[in-house]
């Protein structure tokens, strides 16, 4: 029977947290260079919800802005597939590796990315033919942002979100042996991430979907509410500013960092 030792399951660990803040560094890198780099005709195309771009490339950002944003709260759930997987290699029982779980995480993403492309490309022809001036698309996020909020304290919210805190729960329920089981776990888990985080990647739009500054605020509401201790006040805090600066909005439209996108010249 082959019996990794301790030490060598815990570099692996170490291995493969390195290599999942790695990747997000890496995505972050790309996301702040592609914004510094981007010429102000570019910038323009970037206020619109497709940014101007095809399904494939918009798809291909999506997933680095996925893998920047989400990999870091999702890392104690790959970490914890790992550790299963290792004692049952201990023991000389089958296992997987770790990446097929993280394959499947990906695979809902990648289905979400298309989804969003979607919505955004009839955000645009609707917008068109309705004709809306700046400060009723404005309005249109601030409604955005005050559903975003008000989810927050949907069962459904509350019951995805228990099972990205608990890592532990999500296995002992949802666990499948083999390769096509972990691609499903994988994937069991990412629809378990995108029910709790959608709306606040939905209002990525509004806000400017390569807005730097929302996407890291973005990530610290996610990395937050999955992690802190005071789960409760989190998200109910998270839903009062959310649903509080929608309302802002509503009022001010201009208070959206998008306002005065549609008048911008290169």
């Amino acid at each position: 029977m082959y019996s990794a030792p301790l030490s060598s399951v815990s570099n692996q660990r170490n291995a493969i947290l390195a290599l999942l803040l790695a990747l997000a560094a890496a995505a972050w890198t790309l996301i702040l260079w592609h914004g510094e780099n981007a010429d102000p005709a570019m910038a323009v195309a970037m206020s619109s919800p497709t940014m101007g771009l095809r399904v494939p490339v918009f798809v291909a950002i999506w997933l680095v802005m996925m893998v920047a944003m989400m990999f870091p709260s999702a890392a104690p759930m790959i970490l914890t597939f790992h550790r299963i997987q290792s004692g049952k290699r201990r023991r000389g029982e089958n296992f997987v590796a770790t990446w097929l779980f993280v394959a499947g995480y990906l695979v809902i993403w990648t289905a979400a990315g298309a989804v969003a492309y979607a919505g955004a490309l009839a955000a645009e022809v609707i917008a068109a033919r309705a004709a809306l001036s700046a400060a009723a698309a404005a309005r249109v996020g601030g409604a955005l942002l005050i559903a975003a909020g008000l989810y927050q304290l949907t069962p459904l919210k509350n019951v995805c979100l228990a099972k990205c805190r608990s890592p532990i729960g999500f296995i002992m329920t949802s666990w499948r042996d083999g390769a096509a089981g972990a691609l499903r776990m994988g994937m069991v888990h990412g629809f378990y991430c995108l029910g709790c985080c959608w709306l606040l990647f939905v209002i990525l739009f509004p806000l400017g979907i390569m807005n730097i500054a929302a996407m890291a605020v973005l990530t610290l509401v996610i990395f937050a509410e999955k992690s802190l201790a005071w789960r409760r006040a989190t998200v109910y805090a998270i839903s009062a500013v959310l649903v509080g600066y929608g309302v802002l909005v509503m009022a001010a439209p201009q208070a959206l960092p998008t306002f005065a996108a549609p008048h911008a010249r290169p």
